[in-house]
């Protein structure tokens, strides 16, 4: 049975919404009030109800509201964060044990360490005021309160990325908070260090190492000395590791942070990490100034290179959401694809089945009302039917396979016809370069010796070829007969020319219809466009056509026993010989 206080704290949650948070917050002031002046043993049982009841996790979630328009505002919700923090030290759960240490406790830590986030970002905004800085130091004294009653929270809140951006934040109030959070970590119980990632524990060191580095004030570097003497003195594998790993730091401690009030500090740091440091010569540290440089560049540098990685950090998980989603995305529609073809081609196949059984019903159904006498009949029928299918099959896979030895055939002519037809017309073009009248250059390089030579051949020639007196009426004469002859060769050149146009016709045509014959699709494909397109317009080919079409039907008739030993021939099938002889001549008319 739950206490009666509680009763109007349950049904104030009960609606979860945001305006009820400082009527939540103040009923738990009241009665944390008044229970902690009662026994220990009221207060745990008064934590266990709260647990019980979920106002634990009430005020858990109510850390994540935005109180820019709620009534107390920022303030309210750092006393939330303490009254959860308190609440979740000092008691055990009677009920969900393992809940409570692996569910709850992660999320109300991270709740805090969020809300410190925020209140940082705050911070930062308003220049460091006094109110935001000493609500960012509430929330962050209630994260220690919590960590120390529940050592295993550690490495889940120091490892997080809001931890990370808070450990990063170059205003040195924030800073010194942080570190001091660290320090009292490490002074309350230092096991946890071994469960952090090596990764998160250098991140812890190089900030420490760059605050000593580069801040000014006192404060911060009292803090960051005081948390680093800390981890060397909680483990021996740390205070090995910081000499080796940030050269100059000696340096840096002596010159820039003795004689600030902290020197006892300081020095138990530098004996700590380099023993007999301080018994050197003056002569032996000639190149500190050098390695205190290195040593607070090498700090600045990796501060810098984290914050930029955890400025990339949120694009890289977006991406690589987007692109996990995607892919899960098509994955799932690959499924969904897959699993409707299997159903499709079980809902065809189911179908197939269905009418085959139909078909069986309905014969047998034939068969019932067929009478007694007609039976054999009309199992001949259905036995000739059989017949005829087989015969058409078997002779479609024979004609199919003639056809494709014959359409390599077709194809090797067509191509050599092709490639002479090409060849052809390749030197025909070259004959006409070589008859087409070119302007005269004259010879190139007569010598007069040449010149001479060639004048006296000229002269013998005229010498024994003398020049015979022509009139002028010979002469017109001869004129006439060189017309007449030249218009009989240009008539004579204008039909063989016809002739040999009409002849390429008929071979292009003949060349067309073979490659329409190749390329022809099956008859069971084959559509009214595409069997318009064999059609004649010769009437002899028609005629031959219906005849053969005739006979095919007449041997068709005929019964299947009797054509199983003569097969009735073809009138339009040709022998291959035929065929290669045909090819030769359309060849030889094609060149």
């Amino acid at each position: 049975m739950s206490d009666p206080d509680l009763q109007p704290l349950i049904a104030a949650i009960a609606n979860k919404s945001e305006q009820t948070v400082p009527q939540v917050l103040l009923k738990l002031k009241d009665i944390l009030g008044r229970k902690s002046v009662e026994d220990d043993r009221d207060l745990e049982k008064l934590k266990q109800d709260l647990h019980s009841y979920g106002i634990l996790q009430y005020c858990s979630a109510a850390l994540n509201y935005d109180y820019e328009n709620i009534q107390g505002g920022y303030s309210c919700v750092a006393q939330m964060a303490e009254i959860l923090s308190s609440c979740c030290v000092g008691f055990h759960p009677v009920r969900n044990k393992e809940a409570f240490q692996n569910e709850f406790l992660p999320s109300a830590a991270d709740s805090l360490i969020s809300l410190a986030n925020r209140l940082m970002d705050k911070a930062v905004e308003d220049k460091g005021k006094a109110g935001s800085i000493r609500l960012f130091q509430k929330v962050m004294d209630s994260i220690s309160w919590l960590l120390k009653g529940h050592n295993e929270l550690i490495p889940h809140v120091l490892q997080s990325k809001q931890y990370e951006e808070i450990q990063l934040s170059e205003n040195e109030e924030i800073g010194v908070i942080s570190l001091t959070l660290l320090q009292n970590l490490i002074q309350a119980n230092s096991a946890f260090l071994s469960d952090i990632r090596h990764r998160a524990l250098k991140g812890i060191l190089d900030d420490i190492v760059y605050k000593l580095g580069c801040s000014s004030g006192p404060a911060a570097g009292r803090a960051a000395a005081r948390t680093l003497l800390s981890l060397a003195r909680s483990q021996s594998s740390i205070a090995e590791v910081i000499p080796e790993q940030y050269q100059g730091l000696d340096s840096l401690l002596k010159n820039d942070w003795i004689g600030k009030g902290f020197d006892a500090e300081v020095l138990q740091l530098i004996d700590l990490l380099y023993p007999g440091v301080r018994t050197r010569e003056p002569a032996q540290d000639l190149s500190e100034e050098k390695v205190r440089a290195a040593c607070v560049i090498q700090a600045a540098w990796r501060a810098f290179q984290t914050r930029k990685r955890m400025k990339k950090l949120p694009k890289a998980v977006s991406v690589l959401q987007r692109s996990f989603r995607e892919r899960r995305r098509l994955q799932a529609t690959q499924a969904q694809r897959r699993r409707a073809e299997e159903e499709l081609k079980h809902q065809v196949l189911l179908r197939r089945q269905r009418a085959l059984r139909e078909f069986r019903q309905r014969q047998l159904l034939l068969l019932e009302i067929v009478p007694a006498g007609q039976v054999d009949r009309f199992l001949g029928d259905l036995d000739m039917r059989a017949a005829v299918m087989i015969q058409k099959v078997w002779r479609g896979h024979r004609e199919r396979r003639t056809f494709q030895q014959q359409k390599q055939e077709l194809r090797q002519f067509k191509a050599a016809v092709a490639i002479q037809r090409a060849v052809l017309r390749f030197l025909k073009r070259q004959r006409a370069k070589r008859h087409r009248l070119s302007p005269w250059k004259g010879p190139r390089g007569l010598t007069d010796a040449r010149r001479t030579e060639l004048k006296k051949q000229v002269d013998d020639y005229i010498a024994l070829h003398p020049r015979h007196a022509v009139s002028a009426e010979g002469c017109r004469e001869l004129h006439q007969r060189a017309q007449e002859m030249l218009r009989q060769h240009l008539m004579r050149r204008d039909a063989d020319r016809r002739a040999e146009q009409h002849r390429q016709a008929l071979l292009a045509q003949i060349n067309t219809d073979l490659e329409l014959l190749t390329n022809a699709p099956a008859l069971r494909e084959a559509t009214g466009a595409e069997s318009s397109v064999f059609l004649s317009r010769s009437a002899p080919v028609a005629m031959r056509a219906r005849q053969s079409h005739n006979a095919l039907l007449q041997a068709a008739r005929c019964p299947w026993w009797k054509r199983l030993g003569d097969e009735p021939s073809d009138p339009e099938s040709v022998h291959k010989d035929s065929i290669d002889v045909d090819l030769q001549r359309l060849y030889l008319g094609g060149s």
